[in-house]
């Protein structure tokens, strides 16, 4: 058998580099022969006929680029993704997450109309409406961002205007903020539609966001059955192999907040002491394999 893991054409930090080595050397310790690539360091082109030109030959392929063309080119081409390319598609734009999970508990969320005007300037009477439904403060997320980039809390009418004049130009969208759980969430990896990790992060000085990259405290947690089962069946949703899933704690239980499939996990591993690169070879292995 024979893998690759895909990167991003340009990775953004050593991490990067990192978690993609720890799933090769996962997956050569399953006995698979696996080399990492970035995007960009084989042919891939859409031949006259609309027939896949792929310079490159694999079992499967570890997909931890956002990249849909690609991932959609590889799949047509007949090579099994880790995850889909639909799932990381549904994944790396926010809103289109929210869609893709009807019937979940998630924050009450309104979609900003797209802008491409080059001198328009945003409209007070619709943010108006937004705020009038959603209360202050609320949050403004832009549709794609990691690390808590593009992720604003916004506590009156002059201060969503001057955001939304700020995100104008791309896609965005409004959220209700969950108080009960500011600061705080719960991280949970789910690898083959089991929940085999959580830990809690706590932000700051005063951070709302809980993400690691800004400093928040992560320790390994059990969570309540509830948590790990709202991430299971939201990755089942998404179609996901492996994922993050982001829960807040709100008023009447768990709330769908985020789900990341290219989620880093040192992080997680550090705080609970779980080898999530091995779970995951084992995984991807036995799907190959028809074993799952």
């Amino acid at each position: 058998m024979q893998g690759i893991v895909i990167m991003n054409a340009r990775p953004n930090g050593e991490k990067f580099y990192r978690q993609s080595r720890r799933i090769a050397e996962a997956l050569n310790g399953n006995g698979v022969e696996t080399k990492v690539l970035r995007n960009g360091e084989f042919p891939a082109a859409i031949g006259k006929n609309g027939e896949m030109l792929l310079g490159v030959r694999a079992d499967f392929a570890v997909y931890l680029d956002k990249d849909k063309y690609l991932g959609r080119m590889l799949e047509k081409g007949g090579m099994r993704l880790f995850n889909r390319a639909a799932a990381v598609e549904a994944c790396d734009d926010k809103l289109l997450t929210c869609l893709s999970l009807d019937g979940f508990p998630v924050p009450e969320s309104i979609p900003a109309p797209l802008c491409y005007t080059p001198d328009a300037l945003p409209d007070e009477k619709f943010l108006g409406t937004v705020a009038e439904r959603l209360g202050f403060p609320l949050v403004v997320k832009s549709s794609f961002g990691s690390f808590g980039n593009g992720v604003r809390l916004v506590h009156g009418m002059a201060e969503l205007v001057e955001t939304d004049r700020e995100f104008l130009f791309r896609p965005h969208f409004y959220q209700r903020f969950v108080a009960e759980s500011a600061g705080r969430d719960i991280r949970i990896v789910v690898i083959g539609g089991k929940a085999v990790a959580a830990m809690e992060r706590r932000a700051k000085g005063g951070e709302f966001r809980s993400n690691a990259e800004l400093g928040a405290e992560c320790r390994g947690i059990c969570p309540d059955r509830d948590y790990g089962r709202l991430a299971e069946e939201a990755a089942a949703a998404l179609g996901l192999d492996y994922c993050g899933v982001d829960l807040l704690e709100g008023r009447e239980g768990p709330v769908l907040c985020e789900v990341n499939s290219n989620a880093f996990f040192e992080g997680i591993e550090a705080a609970t002491g779980t080898d999530i690169a091995a779970l995951y070879a084992r995984h991807i292995v036995r799907a190959v394999r028809g074993e799952n």
